[in-house]
């Protein structure tokens, strides 16, 4: 039987100063406040700190972002980028929130119906994959 991740307890801390190469999948709700280069994946929660840097694209329920992201992000629930985060990137999500002085350079889908957002999603995945594999073509 698999353990239940609850959404308010943080499972996995990577803290200040770590720095991990590589993609990531976690099970729980994530704080980042190092430097990731590779794509995070978990089914909970992540709050991205203010010193944290992310090269690659981050998929979770939920994501707060007050550092900087270099890739694309994919929620489930909602994304909130700060106002001192910078995220260069596509964001999809049902629910986003911009502050005034973040820096957003991307494509922003953002769907509330929750079968359209699964539609949208897989085909935004899937051109992306195809574009991906021209490329290294």
């Amino acid at each position: 039987m698999a353990l239940r991740v609850d959404d308010i307890s943080i499972n996995t801390i990577i803290g200040k100063g770590s720095s991990i190469t590589g993609n990531l999948h976690i099970n729980g709700f994530v704080r980042l406040d190092g430097d990731i280069d590779g794509n995070l994946e978990t089914d909970g929660n992540v709050i991205i700190g203010d010193n944290a840097r992310i090269k690659g694209d981050v998929k979770a329920k939920s994501v707060i972002i007050s550092g900087i992201v270099v890739g694309n992000i994919i929620a489930q629930d909602t994304i909130k980028i700060l106002s001192d985060a910078a995220v260069l990137g596509d964001v999809i999500s049902k629910k986003v929130q911009i502050d005034d002085k973040a820096t957003f350079n991307g494509k922003l889908i953002s769907i509330k119906d929750d079968d359209q957002f699964q539609k949208e999603s897989a085909h935004y995945l899937q051109s992306k994959a195809i574009k991906e594999k021209v490329v290294l073509s």
